[in-house]
């Protein structure tokens, strides 16, 4: 009698299944994982970033008067976020050389320290004259603490221009807000040491018949 070697159906082999897959980077499920993943990163580190977008001034300790000689002791320190540079360059930074510096007008206790009101005795020492200036004759971005040479030009044609007083302090300048128009004018406050004092007279009579320009030097 001869055995077969197959008995029944379930000993016969079977083929194995065949599945699709599919690639995992093809999964849109996972894209989109790995693109959540990325901006959830991104807004983290801008949100980062804007937390440590601060500037650090000098603030004052308490009252301080016209001629004290700023010292650490009489300022403290704090961070403000500003909304432009040029607001912030307007205060004195605590990174400041307070050597020499003395106060120039009244400063509040808690109050940020502005750069106009802590000068050098030199720069205290200054005669202050203001000047009319036409907005076409000066840097429409002209701001307080600025250094300009001043000339004046001649209203008769064929006349020459005359520089009058070079590196002077701009203390004051009005704002630009509300002002239009080629005959629309800016109120400038400068600052003149003693030697510029002597060519005052002179100057004076130059714009009456003239216009002052001011020049605004580098750096």
């Amino acid at each position: 009698m001869v055995e077969t070697a197959v008995r029944s159906g379930f000993g016969a082999p079977s083929a194995p299944a065949q599945r699709n897959r599919k690639a995992r980077w093809k999964d849109g499920r996972l894209v989109l994982g790995v693109l959540l993943v990325a901006i959830t990163a991104l807004a983290g580190a801008k949100i980062l970033s804007a937390a440590d977008d601060t500037t650090t001034i000098w603030a004052a300790k308490h009252d301080l008067t016209p001629g004290t000689s700023l010292t650490a002791a009489d300022l403290t320190t704090v961070r403000v976020r500003f909304t432009s540079s040029n607001d912030a360059s307007r205060y004195v930074a605590a990174d400041a050389d307070l050597k020499g510096l003395i106060v120039a007008r009244p400063i509040d206790a808690g109050e940020f320290v502005p750069k106009d009101a802590a000068t050098s005795q030199a720069n205290r020492d200054r005669t202050e004259l203001p000047l009319s200036v036409a907005t076409g004759r000066l840097p429409s971005d002209t701001a307080n603490g600025d250094t300009v040479d001043i000339w004046v030009v001649p209203k008769d044609a064929g006349q020459k221009a005359t520089l009058w007083w070079s590196d002077v302090k701009v203390l004051q300048i009005d704002s630009v807000k509300g002002v239009s128009g080629g005959t629309a004018r800016r109120q400038v406050l400068v600052g003149l040491t003693k030697d510029d004092l002597t060519r005052l007279p002179a100057a004076l009579t130059a714009m009456s018949t003239g216009e002052p320009t001011l020049v605004r030097k580098a750096g």
